[in-house]
């Protein structure tokens, strides 16, 4: 769900519409916003494999925020009493100003999403009023404004997140990277050729282009593509073993 929020775009940020630059803390000049958060929020999204959930995790214990993962998110969304909990210690001006960001989003024309969708929204907005908070995901960093959100990605090479993918679903390297070509053999052939060429080839992507005869810009466009499609496949994977475990754990308790 979280990941669904970056279908969000939140007006107020400006035209562009693509994915926050990370690292951007945005236009910190507050004449044109009358309620500023109170604190600085965290967007954070990763790579699967990246290790992303534990360094924010770190993150959080070492500035002593709280850090909300994407099943954290989820729980709350389905929960009123936690969401009544949350909105009742904001006030009156934040929960103006979360009713102020749901209104832009709701009339923007560009802007699609069923209820659900929308709630989870309205809890990030009231999770960024206060601040002080770390997001996993990519949604946050598109929803919230710039003015209040430094937005990091956590990345790593794909040999790297392949091995730790293996340790934490006890998997080999080898099953690990059949996991990892699967999901690559979902994703057009147009990006596959480029990752494919890129980290299995190990060639530059000068070579890739004239290997395609294509412009290196859009090997480079299609690299980054193709890598975010990948990523979007293994984390599903990723999430559905967290919540195979989770099942397989409720039903050893019960024995």
């Amino acid at each position: 769900m979280p990941e669904q929020l970056s279908q969000l775009r939140n007006p107020a940020n400006g035209p562009e519409r693509g994915s926050p630059l990370h690292g951007f803390q945005g236009d910190r000049q507050r004449a044109d916003h009358p309620f500023v958060p109170a604190s600085l929020t965290v967007a954070l999204s990763r790579e699967a494999g990246s290790r992303g959930t534990s360094i924010a995790s770190r993150a959080g214990e070492k500035l002593g925020w709280q850090t909300y993962t994407q099943e954290m998110l989820e729980y709350i969304a389905q929960e009123p009493t936690v969401r009544e909990e949350i909105t009742s210690n904001l006030s009156p001006a934040a929960l103006h100003w979360v009713e102020e960001q749901m209104a832009l989003l709701q009339a923007d024309d560009t802007v699609t999403g069923d209820t659900a969708l929308f709630e989870m929204a309205r809890i990030v907005f009231s999770l960024g009023a206060v601040g002080e908070v770390l997001l996993i995901g990519r949604g946050a960093g598109c929803i919230l404004p710039r003015h209040s959100t430094l937005n990091v990605r956590v990345i790593a090479t794909l040999e790297d997140r392949i091995a730790y993918m293996g340790q934490w679903q006890r998997l080999t390297r080898e099953e690990a990277a059949e996991q990892v070509r699967a999901a690559l053999m979902k994703i057009p052939e147009a990006y596959r050729a480029v990752l494919v060429l890129r980290h299995y080839e190990d060639l530059k992507f000068r070579e890739i282009a004239d290997v395609l005869g294509i412009p290196e810009g859009t090997v480079k466009s299609r690299m980054a593509e193709g890598l975010s499609q990948l990523a979007r496949l293994l984390e599903a994977n990723e999430k559905r073993e967290r919540m195979l475990s989770a099942e397989n754990r409720k039903e050893l308790l019960i024995l």
